[in-house]
C-alpha cells in the first residue's frame, strides 16, 4: 500500500496544533483505558474458565461481562486509531494520484468519520436514556443496561472530534501543498 510520507513516526503529533496534540493525548489515554478493559475481560475469562473446570464455579454472568466490556473498551480505540492514520485504506485507485488529491480525499473520509461518530454518539446516548426509562437490565447480573450504553458515548464523541480535526488537518495540508 502506498501512502504519502508522514513527517514523523506514527504516534506523534506532527503538524498538529495545540488542540490536536491535546486531542491525541486524550485519545491515547482513552485507548489505554480501553486496553485495560480488555485485559480485565481476559483475566475474568481465565478465572471463569478455571473455576468452571476445577470447582464447577464460573464467574456469574461472564458472557454478559465480556459483551458489555468489549463494547465499552472497543469504543475507546477509534479516535486514537484515526488520529494516527491507522484506519484501513484501500489505495488501489489513488496510489498514482498526487499527494494533494489524496489529502482532499482523506479530508472527505475524515469528515464522514466525524459525522458517523457524532451520529453514533447521539443515538447511543438517546438509546441509553430510553433503556433507563424502561429499566432494562442484564439477564444474569441484573445490571442496568443504560449505564453500559452511556459509557460508550465518550469514545464515540472522541471519534467524532478526531474525524473533524483530521478533516481540517488534511484540508490545511492540501492547501499549503504539504504532506500530512
Amino acid at each position: 500500500m502506498h501512502e504519502p510520507p508522514v513527517d514523523a513516526p506514527a504516534g506523534t503529533a506532527a503538524g498538529f496544533g495545540p488542540f490536536g496534540r491535546a486531542l491525541l493525548a486524550v485519545s491515547k489515554a482513552a485507548a489505554v483505558v480501553g486496553g485495560l478493559v480488555f485485559v480485565a475481560i481476559v483475566a475474568m475469562s481465565i478465572v471463569s474458565i478455571v473455576g468452571r473446570k476445577l470447582v464447577s464455579m464460573p464467574v456469574p454472568g461472564d458472557f454478559e461481562l465480556v459483551e458489555m466490556g468489549s463494547a465499552v473498551g472497543a469504543s475507546f480505540f477509534f479516535a486514537y486509531c484515526h488520529l494516527n492514520r491507522g484506519d484501513v485504506k484501500v489505495d488501489f485507485f489513488t496510489q498514482h494520484w498526487s499527494a494533494a488529491k489524496v489529502m482532499w480525499l482523506d479530508a472527505i473520509g475524515s469528515t464522514l468519520i466525524g459525522l458517523f461518530g457524532a451520529v453514533v454518539a447521539w443515538r447511543t446516548a438517546v438509546g441509553a436514556f430510553a433503556l433507563r426509562e424502561v429499566g432494562e437490565s442484564s439477564a444474569i447480573l441484573d445490571w442496568p443496561m443504560w449505564v453500559v450504553r452511556l459509557a460508550m458515548v465518550p469514545g464515540f464523541v472522541l471519534m467524532a472530534l478526531a474525524g473533524f480535526y483530521m478533516a481540517a488537518h488534511f484540508v490545511r495540508a492540501a492547501r499549503r501543498g504539504a504532506l500530512a
